[in-house]
């Protein structure tokens, strides 16, 4: 089979896309309105892009052409959290990413704590295992989607899924997200010494 995007309608390539580039971390994103509302959604089209400085990015669809609540959000404060999403979290996690009207807050929605951050604005996500409190770097029009890149500066951790000092993923629990309606908790890890080459 071959997938020619020209010859794709845009559904169809990302149905395609998020089928074959699995599994995805979820950045399940909390902010908060110049309003004082807040809100909470899952984007999977996410990941660490930079170590240093340290840089996270967050693709966001447009929503007929107008930003989501997150991104409005994101514009009017500078900031964000972004909160892992584990496998006590998912069935939340999704249940926040219905298209809600814009005056429902998702953490009332699901029963979720909404915790004060110590150096944005924007909430932490209580029951979330880590929190990454991201300020806004820049963002990239991206056709139909906005590419935002936060810079973290400051994570919360969860000492119950620490060993040695250390982020222990099968403690951690993540879920990844897949096509459809398909989600892939962490179970089974596999180790892979990289190659030591002598430059």
């Amino acid at each position: 089979m071959i997938v020619d995007p020209q010859s794709q309608s845009p559904g169809a390539m990302y149905r395609f896309l998020i089928g074959v580039v699995v599994p995805r971390p979820i950045a399940f994103v909390s902010t908060v309105g110049e309003n004082g509302r807040f809100n909470v959604a899952p984007f999977s089209f996410y990941n660490a892009i930079s170590g240093n400085p340290p840089l996270l990015g967050v693709s966001i669809n447009l929503r007929k052409g107008e930003p989501k609540d997150t991104l409005r959000h994101i514009r009017e404060t500078s900031d964000f959290v972004v909160n892992v999403v584990d496998e006590a979290l998912n069935e939340r996690a999704v249940q926040a990413s219905g298209d809600w009207p814009n005056d429902v807050d998702e953490f009332q929605l699901t029963g979720l704590t909404a915790v004060p951050s110590s150096r944005v604005r924007s909430p932490r996500v209580a029951e979330s295992p880590v929190h990454l409190e991201c300020r806004l770097h820049r963002e990239i029009e991206l056709g139909q989607t906005v590419f935002v890149v936060g810079e973290v500066l400051l994570a919360h951790v969860r000492e119950d899924v620490l060993t040695d000092g250390r982020v222990d993923i099968l403690k951690l629990k993540p879920v990844g997200r897949l096509g459809g309606d398909a989600y892939s908790p962490m179970r089974d890890v596999v180790h892979f010494a990289r190659p030591k080459v002598e430059r």
